[in-house]
């Protein structure tokens, strides 16, 4: 029989029970609750609890007692089981290992030291694992000197590096090696740190003495159970510490953390085992193993793995190679031992030195490619600068490097990787899209000091309207120690979380190498578990790729998110000093630079003489040559090279390595001129004398003559005049000349020049005065002195050789001019020398000169500059005030102007107190403006109407002796009315090439030239629009009579134009040419074919954009 339904009440301490349709009496309440108190319970001080989290894993008073106590499960270090022995390597020397295990080993010791800087020992390691440790899961050899090292086996195959000083010193013993029997292998030690070998602050320029003790040299068994919950602790104590205080997260996470404290007994395994249980109820239980990521739940940061290595910087390229084996066998290792690791790296020649120095290394490696667990990106041959290589040297990093990663791993990258350069020039979108990549990371404008950049995630625009999508790690690192706070941070500082919330998670030990460590990827699997669990923590994800990354982001651009767009340069607002330090450095990169344009010039159509002229020619265009010299160009244009930011062992190899640029240069040069019926000039020689013209436009420039054109005397001066190719020369004569320039002293150091173009006065080498007298107009305002040599002291917040602060501007002090006497006194050229004293180590000797006006060529008042410089902490610029007025002035970048602010209205304005400009920079108001032109030069200010150039800095660290000793430098002020244009582009571009004299046979007693290469020597031409400027002339890379064999072999010869827009307008010209051209491709930088051209009687019709870099190329 059923009972009738009830309803309970609670009523206070009572149960009330009524039955339907009637009521019973009260029950007391269940008794389960304690009555009585058991005593006082005080509440939890969360500060005291958060701190003791610490206790548990910390070093220091506790260690003998906290969870360190039993990270080892034994140790042995006795020499009856590790025997030592060593061989340290005379002279600084790194050999092979052949070469070093090829010599006699002495006996060593743990406790010894070893150095100095720079060395290499190598330690011969005899092994025997003691009884006691047989048994042990898991052995490890610790070796431990504070600095790097490589394990090599004893067949000579590199294994994994170590980095010493606490990092990195384990290598885990093959399963093998419990057999009771001996074991060798050996470590090649170099002495030095991760970060080079300074003292204390690590930018500072080497001690060449340090020594290294060895200090750990230990079989060790690892208790895995141990060191897995200090990764847990450490995870859980974070949260506990980084969630918001108020929480529940973190309070939960406090509390599991004391509770595992509190479970813990020293010596007890079982109590460790315990500590993970509980930690479990905080990250889940799947954070041993890579499955912890398989759960579906959608994630916003993808983890990738990575190792910058500084190709130089605190260290020398030689030490580079070592970095660069040491730290990719790591990584091979890792990918090994955790499945969900990805690892990416850049720079093509880092690749290639691996491949010619470590081979056993390189082949781990090309395997782990293929597997796409080890992901090259990049497409550049390294990590360069941006703001001062000219734009074919950006390309040639994109040509060199795609086609490294495209000959030996299949696959071009489609990712421009560059997270640690100073800034980010304005035409790089362009170039990187013609490149075949749509995608860039960096994080570096995170370091600005004065404003925060806005954007995460967004488009960056160049000046032709090309875009790439761009990514910047909001955990603001590309070194990140996979920490808690970086997960956080990759979506608490992300920027554009309207568009998208994902992000980038670049982890891994950085700068001097290293990459993740087995720490990263054990801590990153905690915080996987820890947001799947408990949450609030950004779910993170491995074993993606960063292409992966941008893939998504496309699809949701496809799908319409519109990301936010950035036009125009990305400017660095700090490292501005990196325009100007190491001078001779930067000197060398612009002469190579147009070496390299002369010598793919001649050498193009040196191979083609046979094409052209039904000639039997033996000359072979010198591919495999030009390869290795861009190589070596490029190499030198690494971030930390070119902009003066390295130490001084860096220079000394970038300066052997220009000598060769320029020795084989030179002689390559000549074997084209050779091949081209042309030879060096030789005054001496019975040959004429013919001015060669490597630029596409018409010049006409006065030279001095040197003394081989006329027979009858021996003028000082010709004239030199004609389109591209061998140039008409012409004597003048003293008497009568058609233009003269004329000097007078008007009073002691007082002087006026003059021309038919300009009137000059000089007072003691500054410039008073310049009147235009064809407008009739004055360039300098009132009062005010051109070619000014002021002084600043120069002593930044930290980064000497990095950084110039906006407050050294408060220290200008005016250099007074010495002794101004006449050099030359026309009447085709006029000149004064300066002598400025600086200090009693340092002065200058500067001639400004004027050239008589030349029909058809814009004047220029020239000044050559000779300086001893021996100064501390001080920065030399040239100031020249003029009187226009713009807010804006422009600057020669890459490819195109950029223009900048010339006021300070803004803290962003402000932040543009000093800029990188190439050939030129210019200030013009409608109707007139003045242009500066340098030949070596890239720093430059305008403030106001105060143009200033800066020529030499003294920074004392890294390098203590930058730029100390004996410079030259020309630079000169271009006056022109009317706007800024091809004028002013073309005259820099003449400043830099000069016209070069040359021999050639002699045609016959009548002529002063010879016509035999005339024709062949200006076979290209290009015509139109003057913006229009053909850049550079070469050899297709993969013609059958020229390609290496890396790529696919192109069928006949081609010749590659490279044409730019350079003044911001639509352009439209043709190519003519004489040679027999059959096809006409455009194609992008790295010579695939894209669109057909016509082409009607040797002339291509082409039309450009904006800025627009264009590759042309013609089919032989």
């Amino acid at each position: 029989m059923n009972s009738a339904p009830k309803e309970i009440v609670i009523i206070g301490s009572k149960i009330k029970e009524t039955v339907m349709g009637g009521e019973s009496g009260w029950k007391p309440a269940g008794n389960n609750y304690p009555k009585l108190s058991a005593g006082p319970v005080g509440q939890q001080i969360s500060g005291i609890y958060r701190d003791r989290l610490r206790q548990f894993t910390s070093k220091g008073q506790y260690e003998g007692q906290n969870l360190r106590s039993m990270l080892d499960e034994g140790r042995c270090s006795d020499p009856s089981n590790v025997k030592l022995s060593v061989y340290s390597v005379p002279d600084l020397a790194r050999p092979t290992f052949d070469e070093a295990t090829s010599h006699e080993f002495r006996p060593t010791k743990v406790g010894e030291s070893f150095g100095p800087s720079w060395s290499t020992h190598w330690f011969r390691i005899v092994l025997k694992v003691p009884s006691e440790l047989r048994k042990k899961k898991h052995l490890e050899f610790h070796w431990d000197a504070n600095n790097e090292g490589m394990v090599w086996t004893e067949d000579g195959i590199p294994l994994q590096g170590l980095t010493g000083g606490g990092e990195r010193v384990e290598w885990i013993l093959p399963k093998e090696w419990k057999d009771g029997e001996e074991h060798t292998f050996y470590i090649e030690m170099a002495c030095n740190g991760m970060f080079g070998n300074a003292n204390g602050d690590n930018i500072q320029p080497p001690n060449p003495n340090n020594t290294y003790t060895l200090s750990h040299a230990d079989i060790v068994a690892v208790n895995q159970d141990a060191r897995a919950l200090l990764i847990d602790h450490w995870i859980i104590g974070d949260a506990a510490r980084e969630f918001p205080q108020n929480s529940w997260e973190s309070h939960e996470a406090l509390q599991v953390g004391n509770a595992i404290i509190d479970a813990f007994v020293k010596g007890n395994q079982d109590s460790i085992l315990e500590g993970r249980k509980i930690a479990q109820k905080y990250l889940g239980k799947q954070v041993d193993s890579s499955k912890v990521y398989d759960s579906k739940n959608s994630h916003l940061v993808y983890a990738i793995g990575h190792c910058h290595i500084d190709t130089c910087w605190l260290w020398p390229w030689a030490e580079t190679k070592r970095k660069v084996a040491r730290s990719w066998a790591n990584q091979c290792d890792l990918l090994d031992r955790y499945p969900e690791h990805r690892f990416t790296c850049s720079q093509a020649q880092q690749y290639k030195w691996l491949e010619q120095l470590y081979p056993a290394v390189y082949d781990r490696v090309k395997e782990k490619v293929k597997k796409g667990t080890f992901q090259p990106i990049g497409g550049s041959w390294v990590e360069h600068d941006t703001n001062l290589p000219s734009g074919e040297s950006l390309v040639r990093q994109f040509l060199c490097g795609q086609r490294f990663f495209e000959s030996h791993f299949g696959e071009r990258c489609t990712t421009f990787w560059l997270p640690d350069t100073f800034g980010y020039s304005s035409q790089l979108p362009q170039l990187c899209r013609l490149a075949g990549m749509s995608r860039f990371f960096t994080q570096k404008l995170s370091w600005n000091n004065i404003n925060n950049f806005p954007h995460t995630t967004f488009n960056w625009v160049a000046l032709d309207g090309s875009q790439v999508l761009c990514h910047m790690a909001p955990a603001e690192t590309y070194t990140a120690e996979a920490h808690f706070g970086d997960v956080t941070r990759s979506v608490s500082q992300h920027k554009s979380m309207d568009q998208d919330p994902t992000s980038l998670l670049v982890f891994g030990k950085g700068d001097g190498g290293g990459g993740p460590t087995w720490e990263h990827l054990e801590k990153l699997r905690r915080c996987r578990g820890l947001s799947d669990t408990v949450g609030l923590l950004p779910r993170v994800k491995m074993g993606l790729s960063v292409d992966d990354f941008f893939a998504n982001l496309e699809v949701k651009a496809k799908n319409g998110t519109d990301f936010v767009t950035w036009y125009g340069e990305l400017y660095f607002e700090l490292h501005r000093g990196t325009y100007t330090t190491q001078s001779n450095n930067k000197f060398n990169n612009r002469k190579s630079e147009i070496l390299m344009h002369d010598i793919e010039y001649l050498a193009t159509l040196a191979s083609l003489k046979d094409l052209a002229r039904k000639d039997n020619s033996s000359y072979k265009y010198p591919k495999a040559d030009i390869d290795e010299l861009w190589e070596k160009i490029l190499l030198c244009q690494f971030h930390d090279c070119l902009p003066g930011s390295s130490i001084e062992m860096c220079y000394d190899d970038s300066g052997e390595l220009y000598a060769e640029v320029f020795a084989r240069g030179h002689r390559l040069l000549k074997d084209a001129l050779s091949a081209l019926g042309l030879s060096e000039f030789d005054e001496t020689a019975e040959a004429d004398t013919v001015v060669l013209n490597m630029l596409p436009w018409s010049r006409s420039e006065i030279l001095k003559d040197p003394g081989s054109l006329a027979s009858t005397s021996s003028p000082q001066y010709f004239l030199a005049h004609g389109d591209n190719g061998l140039l008409t020369t012409e004597v003048l004569a003293d008497e009568a000349p058609k233009s003269r320039a004329s000097i007078r002293e008007i009073k002691t150091g007082y002087f006026e020049l003059s021309n038919d173009d300009f009137k000059i006065e000089v007072d003691n080498g500054h410039i008073v005065s310049l009147r235009d007298r064809k407008v009739d107009r004055e360039i300098i305002p009132a009062g005010s002195k051109a070619n000014q040599l002021v002084i600043f002291d120069d002593k930044p917040l930290y980064w000497q050789a990095w950084d110039v602060e906006v407050f050294h501007l408060e220290s200008r002090q005016e250099l007074p001019n010495g002794k101004t006497q006449i050099a030359e006194d026309g009447p085709h050229r006029v000149s004064v020398v300066t002598e400025t004293k600086i200090s009693d180590k340092s002065w200058v000797k500067t001639r400004l000169s004027l050239s008589a006006s030349v029909e058809g060529q814009p004047s220029y008042v020239e000044m050559e500059s000779e300086v001893e410089w021996r100064e501390d902490m001080k920065f030399l610029k040239v100031e020249f005030p003029v009187d226009i007025r713009n807010t804006e002035a422009s600057y020669e970048t890459q490819y195109g102007i950029v223009r900048r602010p010339t006021h300070y209205n803004t803290s962003w304005d402000m932040a543009k107190f000093e800029v990188c400009c190439h050939k030129w920079a210019d200030l013009s108001e409608n109707g007139y403006g003045v242009s500066i032109l340098n030949d070596c030069k890239y720093g430059f200010a305008t403030c106001g109407n105060l143009m200033r150039l800066s020529l030499l800095r003294a920074p004392k660290a890294p390098d203590g002796h930058a730029d100390m000793g004996r410079h030259r430098m020309r630079y000169a002020i271009l006056p022109h009315a009317g706007p800024l244009d091809s004028r002013t582009v073309r005259t820099a571009f003449n400043f830099n090439h000069p016209l070069t004299l040359y021999s050639a046979p002699r045609a016959s007693s009548t002529t002063t030239t010879t016509s035999a290469p005339t024709s062949l020597l200006s076979a290209i031409r290009l015509t139109g629009s003057p913006a229009l400027i053909l850049d550079t002339i070469k050899r297709g890379e993969d013609d059958e009579d020229v390609s290496r064999g890396d790529l696919h072999v192109r069928k006949g010869r081609s010749v590659i134009l490279r044409i730019y827009e350079s003044l911001g307008g639509r352009a439209t010209g043709a190519i003519e040419t004489d040679l027999p051209v059959h096809r006409a491709w455009k194609c992008n930088v790295l010579e695939d074919d894209e669109d057909s051209l016509s082409i009607h009687q040797g002339k291509v019709d082409i039309e450009l954009r904006p800025f627009e870099v264009a590759t042309f190329r013609l089919q032989l």
